[in-house]
């Protein structure tokens, strides 16, 4: 079992390091001359939506910038916070009713969109996220450089979910091949985060736009694969020193976040299930064995496994480092991380198979 463990892992943290050198990064005190629209949609973000205003008031190097603010249904007084930060720096338009196949992101993406009219670039951003003052120009310039339709700028993930949320980027770093993907029309060979996304238009509307994914739950990674499957290219990069992204303040809305969705991650329970299997298999049996052996006075074969233990934090190590994580202790507890991630995804099919999946007070 060791060996079965041992032999992957060393060739996964390779392929994570690999990755990592490969990380495409947008600049900082990049310019733009373009047209640029920043799309914010905003449901019930009265709360956390001031720092994400503010950052995208103070942008530099993008003199032809126009902010597009959508409220889609806010109850909690939304856009009154945004008329008493932005004012008239920003065009706040109120969401149309949510038609029946779609799901609420989706449909406030797509008219944000619509309403860029003729902008040459468009930026989608999340309330929690912050950017730094020359973020969007950087991934305007990274966009072109890149040759891509589609970028993904991942930010750097702050509040609750220290074991959890950094697997959000590991996991791509250590099993997708950045470059491969890149070059790949394979739409199954897609990854992407929905927090900060650089689009180009032209590709955009070839994909279908948010149309396209109208009733995904992951409705980035479905633009992504939108994308390739009308001959675009898109990109992962690394964000996190200019951007980043309070996703969850709490564990319990960590729960709840990733309880709307990781099922869709997974083609299937069985699917999921396997995939869980393999991660405890690689991350969690080796420590637990090597506990259990060096109390058995097997120290050869406990040597072994606890290596097998520590490469797996070298490659946590790794992703942190190169995507403005917290690398230690976090990456030691790299197997609590994957228990904890199990159970999330076992929690996310449970719901979704009572019908009890919300998100905002919507039905998922």
């Amino acid at each position: 079992m060791i060996w079965a463990a041992l032999l992957p892992l060393i060739a996964l943290t390779g392929h994570t390091i690999v990755n990592a050198r490969l990380l495409r990064r947008p600049r900082a005190g990049a310019t733009t001359t373009e047209r640029v629209a920043v799309l914010l949609p905003l449901r019930d973000e009265a709360e956390r939506v001031t720092p994400c205003l503010e950052a995208l008031l103070g942008q530099a190097g993008v003199p032809h910038l126009e902010i597009l603010v959508l409220d889609d249904g806010s109850t909690d007084g939304t856009a009154e916070v945004v008329r008493a930060v932005a004012g008239d720096k920003v065009r706040l338009l109120t969401g149309a009713p949510l038609p029946a196949g779609w799901l609420g992101k989706p449909h406030a993406c797509a008219q944000l969109a619509s309403a860029a009219g003729d902008a040459d670039v468009l930026v989608f951003v999340d309330a929690d996220v912050v950017l730094a003052p020359d973020a969007v120009a950087g991934g305007v310039e990274l966009l072109r450089s890149s040759g891509v339709q589609l970028l993904s700028p991942y930010p750097r993930i702050v509040g609750a979910g220290r074991l959890v949320q950094p697997l959000l980027q590991w996991s791509w770093l250590t099993f997708l091949p950045l470059r491969a993907m890149e070059r790949s029309p394979r739409a199954s060979l897609a990854a992407a985060g929905g927090q900060w996304l650089v689009a180009d238009p032209a590709g955009y509307e070839r994909a279908g736009g948010h149309a396209a994914v109208r009733a995904d739950v992951l409705e980035d990674i479905g633009l992504a694969r939108a994308v390739k499957r009308s001959g675009g290219r898109i990109a992962l990069a690394d964000g996190s020193a200019l951007a980043e992204c309070l996703m969850y303040s709490s564990w319990h809305e960590l729960r709840d976040g990733y309880g709307k969705s990781l099922w869709a991650s997974f083609g299937s329970p069985a699917g999921a299930a396997a995939v869980v299997a393999v991660l405890g298999l690689l991350y969690v049996a080796p420590p637990v064995a090597g506990v259990a052996l060096l109390a058995g006075g097997a120290v050869g074969p406990a040597g072994w496994a606890l290596a097998a233990y520590l490469i797996g934090v070298v490659g946590r190590v790794v992703s942190a480092r190169a995507t403005g994580g917290r690398a230690w202790p976090d990456a030691l507890a790299q197997p609590v991380s994957i228990v904890l991630f199990g159970a999330l995804v076992a929690r996310s099919f449970a719901l979704r198979r009572r019908g009890r999946l919300t998100w905002r007070g919507r039905p998922v």
